[in-house]
């Protein structure tokens, strides 16, 4: 009798309906963008008047802290619990400080709640990003991750849309409804991981072939004994041994003492490096919960103190704007394998670039004193709000959370990742802690910063990020074996969006091998069995 569909491991997905649902994962909360001039919210917390501006800032900024201290939960129990368990931990986490927010009363409170919240969504954004790309096939893994982001983005755009609507509620139920939704979040994560697949990687890494073997076929769709499936296998199960063999404390990578074998420094700098731009380009996107910053934390005061617009019109705008968010992470999905990181990074650094360059003028003629048309050149600013929005969504939205998770080995990944995540959490919260605050004393002078930064960082990515689509994660690790050169922009197979021939003839001969060998032992059971 065949057994049921419910009753197969996974409700019976596999292939790239498996892959879809562990995507899925990518779900999140909501923001907090609105909440921060709803009026209720400021009078309950005594928050009201331009002498709070610096401790409204620190509630707002706590959060990165929480979540920093997540990214190094996530360090320490990653690796040692497996990807599933540690998304649960974090999720339960994220529950907790999700019911402290929104039942608030003091300012302590809501601190305490930021602060937990954070801690579950940083051990969440160091982990889910791993998960997914170790679960993905190589043709689609940045458009998998990217389409997350895109899941990100509608809850972030759900979020300035309910705040848009309950601000014509007022009282506490216009900033404590929005605040209660995160855990409807938190209950379709529940409610979906247990029943996925544990990264068949992180189980080769821990002994568990059997499990492991399994998984990558329902995966692949393919039989357990397929060559693919058994080539794959065992190329990962030699970049483990060898990253072993050639494994680095964390004492001598402190020192800089490493081997010319596995370029760890270089490749948790790497990684690292994509997040911290990601937060100096202006926009600090939380891509496993809020979407807090310059234009998504702060966008609706932007409005209101540098574009003088009503409240309401400012809550509208930053709605539109998600929406605009929203689009362009939807198209950078199927963009990242076709372009590649390094150029989707690129452009949308230039974007940004621009983008701020044009606020920075336009600005700077708004708040000129006696210039005639101040109204016209600050709301002609919101346009570039708008297309920065979409810059962003392009590229260094999504590529920052997906890069580490390629560029690192398997033994260094979910601790790559973990370092890449603080460095993001900790340069969101600088530039969260001084926005308010620069925006008030520096007004128009404040967006130079951003336009300086990011032309700082096209040459960067240039000269030193190599293209990592259409690679396998083992491919990457053969990279780094043949020790690459640093500055990469003439290096054909560091650049090429297409996957390196001697990548794809390794591979063939992988799968010839384990055809043959397959085929010997199918021949020897059955001289056996005729014996």
């Amino acid at each position: 009798m065949a057994v049921s569909r419910a009753k197969q491991p996974y409700f019976g997905l596999k292939g790239k309906w498996l892959t879809f649902w562990i995507t899925r994962t990518g779900i999140n909360t909501l923001a907090l963008g609105g909440v921060v001039i709803s009026k209720d919210y400021l009078d309950v917390h005594n928050l009201n008047g331009p002498e709070n501006t610096s401790l409204l800032s620190i509630i707002t900024s706590i959060y990165t802290i929480g979540c920093f201290l997540g990214a190094i939960t996530a360090f320490y129990i990653g690796e040692a619990i497996g990807r599933k368990k540690t998304v649960l931990v974090g999720t339960a986490i994220m529950s907790v400080g999700a019911v402290l927010q929104t039942s608030s009363f003091s300012v302590p409170h809501m601190i305490v709640g930021r602060i937990v919240t954070g801690i579950g969504n940083g051990i969440n954004t160091a982990t889910a990003p791993v998960w997914q790309t170790e679960t993905s096939k190589v043709h689609n893994r940045g458009l998998l991750v990217m389409l997350e982001m895109g899941l990100n983005i509608f809850g972030f755009s759900l979020s300035n849309w309910i705040n848009y609507g309950m601000s014509f509620v007022g009282g506490s139920v216009g900033w404590r409804f929005p605040l209660s939704l995160q855990l409807a979040f938190c209950i379709i994560l529940f409610a979906t991981i247990p029943w996925l697949p544990e990264s068949p990687r992180w189980l080769l890494a821990h002994g568990q072939e059997a499990e492991a073997a399994q998984i990558l076929a329902d995966l692949e769709d393919k039989p357990i004994d397929d060559p693919y499936v058994v080539a794959e296998r065992e190329e990962i199960v030699y970049s483990i041994e060898y990253e072993r063999q050639n494994a680095i404390n964390w004492g001598d990578l402190l020192r800089g003492r490493t081997t010319a074998g596995t370029k760890t420094i270089r490749r948790l700098i790497l990684g690292s490096g994509t997040q911290a731009m990601q937060q100096f380009g202006g926009i600090n996107v939380y891509t496993s919960a809020n979407y807090e910053a310059i234009m998504s934390y702060y966008l609706p005061t932007v409005l209101i103190e540098s574009v003088k617009l009503d409240e309401s019109m400012a809550r509208l705008i930053a709605a539109c704007a998600s929406v605009a968010y929203l689009f362009s992470s939807l198209i950078a999905a199927p963009l990242v394998e076709k372009l590649g990181r390094r150029i989707m990074m690129m452009v949308s650094t230039a974007i940004q670039l621009v983008c701020f360059l044009l606020v920075t003028v336009l600005l700077h003629f708004a708040e000129k004193p006696g210039y005639l048309h101040q109204i016209e050149v600050s709301k002609a600013s919101v346009v570039w709000f708008f297309i920065y929005y979409m810059g962003f969504g392009l590229g260094m939205l999504g590529i920052p959370w997906l890069y580490p998770t390629e560029i690192n080995s398997l033994p260094m990944r979910t601790k790559g990742a973990a370092v890449a995540t603080m460095t993001n959490w900790i340069t969101n919260f600088i530039v969260v802690e001084v926005t308010p605050i620069g925006i008030q004393k520096l007004g128009w002078k404040f967006y130079i910063i951003w336009t300086v930064t990011n032309a700082l960082f096209l040459p960067i990515i240039w000269l030193f990020y190599p293209e990592t689509a259409n690679r396998t994660l083992e491919d990457l690790d053969a990279y780094y074996r043949d020790n690459p050169p640093l500055v990469l922009h003439k290096d054909r197979d560091s650049t090429s969006v297409s996957r390196p021939a001697r990548f794809i003839e390794a591979q063939g001969r992988d799968i010839e091998e384990a055809a043959k060998h397959l085929e010997k032992r199918a021949s020897v059971s059955h001289v056996e069995g005729s014996s």
